[in-house]
């Protein structure tokens, strides 16, 4: 896997929060999802993750913000 440029995950993103979020609720489905088809990867969830919305193959839904 190459380094990956942070800045091009937020690229778009207003919260890096809700970014690391988002990355940590898919890389729980990702390793649920393993257990469940009883895989054995060396590839770890959180880069998977990482990968999936850098190639934008989901997205991260931000809430609007009431204190604007």
């Amino acid at each position: 896997m190459k380094r990956l440029n942070v800045d091009d995950l937020f690229a778009g993103k207003s919260s890096r929060y809700a970014l690391v979020i988002g990355v940590a609720k898919r890389a729980r489905q990702i390793t649920k999802d393993f257990e469940d088809q009883e895989t054995v990867t060396d590839e770890k969830p959180v880069l998977l993750a990482i990968e999936e919305i850098k190639d934008h193959k989901i997205n991260i839904l931000q809430p609007e913000s009431d204190y604007e």
